[in-house]
C-alpha cells in the first residue's frame, strides 16, 4: 500500500500481540494489566489532578491573549464546515457513546450507592452525584481535547507540518521527531486510539444487545453482540469511504437530531420541574465549587478515597488516552477558525450540553429509583431502559436511544478509521481507503475478541496504562505549542510594522 508508514505495520504488530494475549490468557492479561492500572490510579492521582487542572488554565489563557487571534490556517482561511456541524462534529467524537450509557447510570450510581461525600439515598447525596457527574464530563476533559487538538491544527494548517502527534514537538526537538523518537511517539498515539475506540465499540455492542433484549426479547450475549458489531462495521466503513464531509458530517448531524430529541422527551415526560431546579443549583454548585472539586484527592482514610480513585482520577487517565483520537478529529475540523473561537467553542458548548444531558437523565433515574423499582443494581447498559419503562412513550424513549447509540457507534468508528488512517499515513489529510478499511476491520475484530473472551475491562486497563507516558506527551505538546505561537505572534507583529513602513 503506498503511503503507510512503520507507525502501521508497528502498531498493528503490537495490537495484534496484546489481542493474543487477551484471547489466549484473559483471566491473567486482566489481572496484570488491573494491578499495574490501580498502581497508577493510587500513586499518580496526585499528578493527573494537577494536570488537568493546569491544563484548564493555560486553555482559557491562550484563548483570551492575543494569541486567540491567530486563525488556524491562512489568514485568509475560513471554516470548512458551518459552526452547527462543527459542533455536531466535535460532540459526537469526544463523548459520543458515553452520554447515553452513563447518562442515568453515572448519577444514580453516586446517589444511591457510592456518593462521594454524603450519605447514600439522601437529598444531599442526589445534588453531590450531579455535581461530580458535571466535574467529569465537563470543562477539565474538554480544555484538555482543546489543547490536543489545537497544538495538531495550529502546526498542520498555520505551519504546513504532517498531521502527526510527533509533528507537535518540533519546536522542542528539533529533527528527531522525524526519527526513531517521532515513530516511538506516533506508535503510541495509535496504540491507545485503536484500543480506547475498540472499548467504546464493545461497551456500545453491549448496551445495543440490551435494548434490544429489553424491547424485542433478544438473548444478551456473544453471538447478538457478535452481530451488531458486524452490522455497524459495514455500515462505518461505508460511510468511511464516502468521505468526511459527507459520512461523518451527515451522522453528526444526525446524532444531535436524536439527541436532542431523546433529551426533550425526558424532559418532558420526566419530573420536569425537578429536572429544571435541580439543573440550575447544581449548575451553579458545580461552577462554584470547580477548583475545589478539581484538586480533591481525598488524601485522609475518611475522605472517600474509593471513589476519587475509582471515578475522577480514572476518568482522567481514560479521557487521557483518547485525547490523540479526540483531538486529531477536531483539528481535521477546525482549519480556518480563530483559537479564541475554537478554544472557547470547545470547552463550553459540550459541558454546558452535558451538564443539562446528565441533569435530566439523571434526576429522572433518581426520581424512578425513588418512587419505584430499585434500580441500583442493574448492569449499567440496562439502568436507562428500566428507566424509561417508567416513563410514558417508554417504546419511543428506547427506540430512539438505540438509535442515538447505533448512530454514535457508527460515528466514533467511522471518525476513528479516519484518524488511523492520518496517524499511520504521515498525516495524509485524504488517507487511502484501504487504509481505512484495514483500521476499520481492526477495531471491529478487537472489540468482537475481547468480548468473546470477556476481556473488555483488561482492554479498558491497558488503555489507562497507556495513558500514563501519553500524559507526558501531553505536557510537550503544550509546551511546544506555545513556545510557537510566541514567534507567530511576533512574526505577524514585524510583519504589520514592515506593512506600516511601506505605507
Amino acid at each position: 500500500m503506498k503511503k503507510v508508514t512503520n507507525v502501521f505495520y508497528i502498531t498493528l504488530a503490537l495490537i495484534a500481540m496484546a489481542v493474543l494475549f487477551g484471547v489466549i490468557v484473559p483471566e491473567q492479561y486482566e489481572t496484570v494489566t488491573g494491578n499495574i492500572q490501580s498502581f497508577i490510579l493510587t500513586n499518580f492521582g496526585w499528578y493527573y489532578l494537577l494536570l488537568m487542572a493546569a491544563l484548564v488554565v493555560v486553555s482559557l489563557f491562550i484563548a483570551l491573549s492575543p494569541y486567540g487571534r491567530i486563525r488556524l490556517g491562512k489568514d485568509t482561511d475560513r471554516p470548512d464546515f458551518s459552526t452547527p456541524t462543527w459542533l455536531a462534529m466535535l460532540f459526537s467524537a469526544g463523548m459520543g457513546i458515553g452520554l447515553v450509557f452513563y447518562g442515568a447510570a453515572e448519577p444514580l450510581t453516586h446517589y444511591a450507592v457510592n456518593p462521594p461525600t454524603e450519605e447514600p439515598g439522601t437529598e444531599a447525596a442526589l445534588k453531590d452525584s450531579l455535581v461530580s457527574t458535571y466535574l467529569h464530563w465537563g470543562i477539565l476533559p474538554w480544555a484538555m481535547y482543546g489543547m490536543t487538538a489545537l497544538a495538531l491544527a495550529f502546526f498542520q494548517f498555520r505551519k504546513n507540518e504532517p498531521g502527526l502527534i510527533s509533528a507537535t514537538m518540533k519546536p522542542i526537538f528539533g529533527d528527531k521527531m522525524n526519527g526513531p523518537w517521532g515513530i516511538a511517539v506516533d506508535v503510541l498515539a495509535v496504540f491507545a486510539t485503536a484500543f480506547g475506540v475498540a472499548s467504546s465499540l464493545g461497551f456500545g455492542a453491549v448496551q445495543i444487545n440490551g435494548g434490544l433484549s429489553h424491547l424485542f426479547g433478544v438473548e444478551v450475549g456473544f453471538g447478538a453482540q457478535f452481530a451488531i458489531i458486524a452490522v455497524v462495521t459495514v455500515l462505518f466503513m461505508i460511510s468511511a469511504w464516502s468521505g468526511l464531509s459527507k459520512g461523518i458530517k451527515y451522522l453528526s448531524n444526525t446524532n444531535m437530531v436524536l439527541a436532542v430529541l431523546l433529551l426533550i422527551f425526558v424532559v418532558i415526560v420526566g419530573p420536569t420541574l425537578m429536572i429544571l431546579n435541580l439543573f440550575t443549583e447544581t449548575l451553579g454548585t458545580h461552577f462554584q465549587n470547580l477548583i475545589q472539586l478539581s484538586f480533591r484527592s481525598a488524601p485522609l482514610s475518611g475522605d472517600n478515597r474509593d471513589f476519587v480513585e475509582g471515578w475522577t482520577i480514572f476518568y482522567w487517565a481514560w479521557w487521557i488516552s483518547w485525547s490523540p483520537f479526540v483531538g486529531m478529529f477536531i483539528a481535521r475540523v477546525s482549519r480556518g477558525r480563530t483559537i479564541r473561537e475554537f478554544l472557547l467553542a470547545i470547552i463550553f458548548v459540550p459541558t454546558l450540553f452535558s451538564i443539562f444531558w446528565f441533569a435530566s437523565f439523571g434526576t429522572t433515574a433518581a426520581h424512578v429509583h425513588d418512587s419505584g423499582p430499585d434500580l441500583s443494581g442493574l448492569a449499567t447498559e440496562l439502568v436507562l431502559f428500566n428507566v424509561f419503562d417508567q416513563l410514558p412513550l417508554s417504546v419511543i424513549l428506547s427506540g430512539i436511544a438505540i438509535l442515538l447509540i447505533s448512530s454514535f457507534f457508527i460515528t466514533s468508528a467511522d471518525s476513528a478509521t479516519f484518524v488511523l488512517g492520518i496517524q499511520s499515513t504521515n498525516g495524509s489529510l485524504t488517507p487511502p481507503n484501504q487504509v481505512k478499511l484495514i483500521w476499520g476491520v481492526a477495531q471491529s475484530g478487537i472489540a468482537a475478541l475481547l468480548l468473546y473472551v470477556g476481556g473488555l475491562q483488561a482492554i479498558q486497563n491497558t488503555i489507562i496504562i497507556a495513558a500514563l507516558p501519553f500524559s507526558i506527551i501531553l505536557i510537550l505538546m503544550v509546551y511546544s505549542t506555545y513556545k510557537a505561537l510566541k514567534q507567530e505572534r511576533r512574526r505577524m507583529e514585524e510583519l504589520a510594522k514592515g506593512k506600516q513602513i511601506r505605507k
